[in-house]
């Protein structure tokens, strides 16, 4: 579990991230989460955009997508949320 200075930490590095994950109209299925556990293993903080045509909530599709992967949300804003899972040699040092 993050603490909140560890979310504000990882806030400020996700800003400038692009999407790197998008939830489309396919939702969260197996083709989805292998992707992103490949995007958190290379980067371990990414950024998931849920477009428009998802018939998810933001909040919903970014707590199910956490779970599946073993990873933290770090910030829900918008359309766009954060995921962190440290690396097996992590790279982002948290406070």
């Amino acid at each position: 579990m993050l603490t909140g200075k560890q979310k504000r930490h990882l806030r400020s590095l996700g800003h400038g991230l692009k999407p790197v994950v998008l939830i489309g109209k396919k939702e969260i299925d197996d083709h989805l989460v292998a992707e992103t556990v490949a995007a958190l293993a290379c980067h371990e903080l990414i950024k998931v955009k849920v477009l428009e045509n998802c018939g998810l909530d933001r909040h919903e599709a970014s707590e199910l997508l956490a779970e599946a992967t073993s990873s933290e949300v770090a910030q829900v804003l918008g359309k766009t949320f954060l995921l962190y899972r440290p690396a097996e040699k992590p790279v982002i040092v948290l406070p």
